[in-house]
């Protein structure tokens, strides 16, 4: 099957880049010549500036109509769910009313018992507002999406890290010491496979 390769830019993420070309995201994810990209990964929606991106051609689809009418065509949306936690001095915000506003697209619901919500946006949002809260307790967050790498990568470790309130903006090791410590994990500074696992729970992703 012919196609091109397509290197991931910052912010982009598999359902963005099925958008652009108009499929489905998942033609794309599990396209035969992605599979490394997906077992190395997993995530379609966390990606690595620089990853590369199989993208097929389109399909071609011919539909008979008389040349002497106007006809309407709809074309599927394609989109991305995005999932936020919410603490308050590291405890999760539970069943609390939110607001979401994606690129003027808004919604509304209650947080989970874990502080969790989901919704789904379109695939190449890249900005949302979200408010918890009710009456004159009202949190307001303004989120750059598709902005998370990897977990994998030392970019997504600091990320999560500076989202949670930990500080390693300068210093990542400090920032995972202090992790670890807050976690009752082994201090060392250095991110294992528990500490990335514990660090994927807290953050939800």
């Amino acid at each position: 099957m012919s196609g091109t390769r397509h290197t991931v830019a910052q912010g982009e993420c598999i359902a963005s880049i099925a958008k652009q070309r108009g499929m489905p995201w998942e033609k794309l994810w599990n396209h035969p010549d992605n599979a490394s990209l997906k077992t190395l990964r997993r995530d379609p929606n966390v990606l690595l500036p620089g990853d590369e991106v199989f993208v097929p051609a389109p399909d071609t689809k011919e539909e008979s109509r008389a040349t002497d009418a106007r006809h309407r065509f709809e074309v599927a949306a394609t989109t991305a769910k995005v999932k936020i936690r919410v603490l308050v001095n590291d405890q999760p915000r539970a069943q609390t009313p939110y607001r979401l506003d994606v690129d003027g697209t808004k919604s509304t619901g209650t947080t989970d018992g874990g502080g969790f919500l989901e919704a789904v946006i379109p695939a190449d949002a890249r900005e949302a507002v979200l408010e918890v809260g009710k009456g004159d307790d009202v949190d307001v967050f303004t989120l750059a999406l598709g902005t998370l790498d990897p977990i994998d990568t030392d970019s997504g470790v600091q990320g999560r890290l500076l989202a949670l309130g930990f500080d390693a903006e300068t210093d990542l090791e400090a920032g995972v010491r202090d992790f670890q410590t807050k976690e009752k994990l082994p201090v060392t500074g250095r991110v294992d496979d528990t500490t990335r696992a514990r660090l994927r729970e807290k953050f939800g992703q």
